[in-house]
């Protein structure tokens, strides 16, 4: 059996973003089934969903070349959560969003990591847009996304099955990426 998918690695001070490992499947069964992570993300889902939620992340990577990593702390080499590029079938944009399960909160991982990855997204997978799609009362992911330099966009809709509520899509250019902090 393969035990990781196919993709790049990327480190950070206190990170490595990875392809999601088999190994990985415990916790991130744990960050899906915990109700104050999912509440902006889908909803809590038992661990028959919440695998086939990352086989099909790890799917991702192998037809598309493009999927969240898993996020790995440094320090202790525990999974914390999943972020990075991500576009499925009927997504408003090019996006990197950001998941971390509820005991890796506020320690700054979810900007750490999506740095990295817009990063990524612009100088690898060439696009030339960012979005963070964000729940209209989800305080602390606009917090990320206010310290990575994105703006509100406009407000856009999910595909189904979420298409139900409006979300805020955030997000910027590759050219304001790259100003950033240098004027």
């Amino acid at each position: 059996m393969v035990s990781t998918a196919l993709g790049p690695e990327l480190t950070t001070n206190r990170l490595i973003l990875r392809p999601i490992a088999w190994a990985d499947f415990d916790r991130w069964a744990d960050f899906m089934a915990d109700e104050p992570t999912m509440r902006h993300i889908g909803g809590v889902q038992p661990r028959s969903i919440a695998w086939r939620g990352m086989m099909g992340m790890a799917g991702a990577w192998a037809l598309t070349g493009v999927s969240m990593f898993s996020v790995i702390e440094r320090c202790s080499g525990r999974w914390i959560g999943r972020l990075g590029p991500w576009q499925p079938e009927g997504w408003p944009g090019t996006e990197v969003g950001w998941g971390l399960h509820s005991d890796a909160w506020g320690k700054g991982y979810a900007t750490e990591g999506a740095a990295a990855a817009i990063d990524y997204a612009f100088d690898v997978l060439g696009w030339t847009e960012v979005i963070h799609c964000i729940a209209p009362d989800n305080k602390a992911s606009q917090g990320v996304a206010r310290r990575l330099g994105s703006r509100v966009l406009r407000k856009g809709r999910m595909p189904p099955p979420f298409d139900q509520d409006e979300v805020d899509i955030w997000g910027q250019t590759r050219e304001q990426w790259r100003a950033r902090g240098l004027t």
